[in-house]
């Protein structure tokens, strides 16, 4: 089952409690796994399986809950977004609108309590995708020294 599929009142299912019950109903049904769509960044249409990368994470996927409870969020700003209207659809357009700018609130009071927090990692960096952030893709390099890289 995908993730987006579980109940949740953010418009899309969340790696919050909805997963965990879920992964507990699993164990107790006796499975051992849990087959999943990708959980990467979705990109134009939403598809799981044309995502801008491999290794981060769909930030739809952030259970606001979580963020409450570690204080970075409040009740209010969660309820007070537009999820959509039909809990049954997911409405793209409304979580994206939604979704970022929350998120963005939850980093800036981490930003404040963290300053270590500011700094993007390298891994990260590479991960940004270029339509949400207005960055450039990055170029693909080559892991060898220049003088070797454009031997044949």
């Amino acid at each position: 089952m995908a993730v987006s599929s579980l109940p949740s009142p953010y418009g899309i299912g969340t790696l919050g409690k909805a997963a965990y019950d879920f992964a507990d109903f699993l164990h107790d049904a006796g499975q051992g796994y849990w087959q999943m769509l990708p959980l990467g960044p979705t990109s134009y249409g939403d598809s799981p399986y044309q995502s801008f990368s491999a290794y981060a994470g769909n930030p739809y996927y952030i259970d606001p809950e979580l963020l409450v409870a570690d204080g970075l969020l409040t009740k209010k700003e969660c309820k007070s977004c537009d999820w959509g209207d039909d809990p049954r659809n997911v409405d793209y357009g409304k979580i994206y609108e939604s979704r970022f700018a929350l998120l963005h609130k939850a980093f800036q009071r981490g930003c404040r309590s963290n300053p270590a927090a500011r700094r993007t990692p390298p891994w990260a960096r590479a991960c940004r995708p270029a339509g949400r952030t207005g960055a450039r893709p990055t170029r693909r390099r080559s892991p060898w020294p220049r003088r070797w890289a454009g031997r044949r």
